[in-house]
């Protein structure tokens, strides 16, 4: 058995996990993208969001972050719930997150409610723990229009093209 040094430091280790996740996803509800870049790690990473791209430098996702979320026409609200948060060394996590995202276009008048699950990999750099890999699998979709006045859904699955 692990000692109680060792046990606290994985409880520790876990909740500073848990609470960069949630850090991560303020910041991108914010638009904070120095906040959402040091959520990485330095070296090379893997961020792999399906049709928005996947990436292996930290800058050229924030740059299409940037281009797509930091308008003021988009309203952004990213709810990570039910964390799975393996343990795996003093320097290395894994975790899968649940997460039900929902999004008003004031530009477009569309309301888009996205559900899935991250799959992400962490590694403790100078101390703190880092996003080195992440992966979104998208579970379901909806797009509505609210242009009219009242709510036309657009798309209602897995996924819109």
């Amino acid at each position: 058995m692990d000692s109680l040094e060792q046990r606290i430091q994985r409880l520790e280790d876990i909740e500073a996990i848990r609470l960069l996740k949630a850090r991560y996803f303020h910041a991108c509800d914010t638009k904070d993208t120095a906040t959402i870049r040091s959520c990485f790690a330095e070296q090379e990473v893997v961020i792999d969001y399906g049709q928005i791209g996947v990436f292996t430098d930290v800058d050229a996702f924030v740059d299409i972050y940037t281009q797509m979320a930091c308008n003021d026409h988009i309203i952004d609200m990213h709810h990570g719930q039910n964390a799975q948060i393996n343990w795996e060394t003093p320097e290395r996590a894994s975790a899968i997150w649940d997460l039900y995202f929902h999004q008003i276009n004031t530009q477009t008048s569309t309301l888009t409610q996205l559900g899935g699950h991250y799959f992400d990999v962490f590694t403790r750099q100078n101390g703190e723990w880092k996003i080195l890999n992440t992966q979104f699998n998208v579970t379901s979709s909806c797009v509505s229009s609210f242009e009219k006045g009242s709510p036309t859904i657009l798309f209602a699955g897995k996924s819109p093209a």
